[in-house]
């Protein structure tokens, strides 16, 4: 691949800010651009809906190895409650589920350009192909969140670049355009090839998605949004842990399916929770969130004692803490019906489900 005929001034190379993911499309858009001598400063952007670094979804995947094999900077960029009111609001609409895409799309975008202009960069990319996600990568989207974002022109799509109009930095010839691709689709097998030949070997699966499309998680979240006016952390990261049930608008609580379920609710209490647990037996740590009077204090003991080691006794003792309380109650164990009328979705799929739910 031929390198770019003119620079953007002062003889320096172009500089692009590459919205990266870690995922295969961002890291195949990046390499593209460095064969082709563009300097490359890639954003990594953080939620609280499983966008982190341990995670292997397509919004979350370690982005530093690549960046240190291939030669290019790697900035961290968390979206926190800004993000939140965007998935609870979103002006432009969902997917099948709680995926905000377009939305999500521009406020990434948004973010780039602010910083595309801080920085003193000429253009950004993505890693966008064509017709790959059936709500946001339409042709139309494409152009929708591009011009939102307030990036006409700007805006560069290495994967499917000859399918969309030039932009600058074709026209200017930072970039060779005839160097670019032009795949559209579904199918991962033209990426796949092009990683081999580029010795791109450590990317997610390309089957994992965003966690917001996640049926199960969506729906604990969708009841999160219902019942609560004000959603922090804590909220949010319980949502992928234990068994969830809601026990009035106001309360719900949440019992931990094995050990580190158990440790991620005792890491998550707050000063005014209940936590419930059965002493001396195998049991769960249950965390009880909201204002509840003694009816539901006592269901909650019942539900945690049926999933204890003990659940089969007439009559279950089950610790209560929190909030000023440290007492014990005696219960008789719930039935799995009376659990299954509550329960809030099943327990979420990690990773999360795949593109097609966009």
């Amino acid at each position: 691949m031929t390198a770019p005929q003119s620079a953007p001034g002062n003889g320096r190379k172009p500089h692009a800010i590459a919205l990266f993911s870690g995922g295969l499309d961002s890291a195949l858009a990046v390499l593209l651009l460095l064969r082709q001598n563009v300097e490359v400063t890639a954003l990594t952007f953080m939620t609280s809906f499983g966008c982190d670094l341990s995670d292997r979804s397509s919004c979350g995947h370690n982005p530093f190895p690549a960046a240190q094999t291939f030669g290019f900077r790697v900035k961290l960029m968390y979206l926190g409650q800004d993000y939140v009111d965007l998935v609870r609001n979103p002006p432009h609409g969902r997917g099948r589920n709680m995926n905000p895409c377009v939305d999500c799309r521009i406020m990434m975008l948004s973010q780039a350009k602010s910083y595309m202009e801080m920085a003193g960069a000429d253009f950004v990319v993505t890693g966008e192909v064509m017709g790959q996600r059936p709500f946001s990568q339409v042709k139309a989207k494409l152009a929708l969140t591009e011009r939102e974002a307030g990036l006409e022109g700007r805006l560069l799509r290495p994967l499917s670049a000859r399918l969309l109009p030039p932009t600058v930095a074709e026209q200017e010839g930072w970039v060779n355009r005839e160097a670019l691709l032009d795949i559209q689709g579904r199918s991962r097998k033209p990426q796949m090839e092009l990683a081999r030949q580029l010795g791109l070997v450590d990317y997610p699966n390309p089957a994992s998605g965003c966690l917001l499309t996640d049926p199960g998680y969506s729906a604990r979240l969708r009841d999160l949004f219902d019942h609560s006016e004000f959603i922090d952390t804590s909220d949010l990261n319980l949502l992928r842990t234990g068994r969830q049930f809601r026990l009035s608008p106001r309360a719900k609580v949440i019992i931990g399916r094995n050990e580190t379920d158990n440790a991620r609710i005792e890491s998550q209490v707050k000063f005014n929770d209940l936590v419930l647990e059965v002493p001396d037996a195998g049991s769960p740590v249950a965390l009880l969130r909201g204002p509840v009077d003694e009816s539901e204090v006592r269901r909650a003991a019942e539900f945690v004692a049926r999933y204890s080691s003990v659940r089969s006794m007439p009559l279950v003792k089950v610790e209560v803490r929190g909030d000023g309380r440290s007492d014990t109650l005696a219960v008789v164990p719930a039935t799995e019906d009376a659990c299954a009328r509550i329960r809030i979705a099943s327990d979420p799929s990690v990773p999360a489900l795949a593109h097609a739910a966009d």
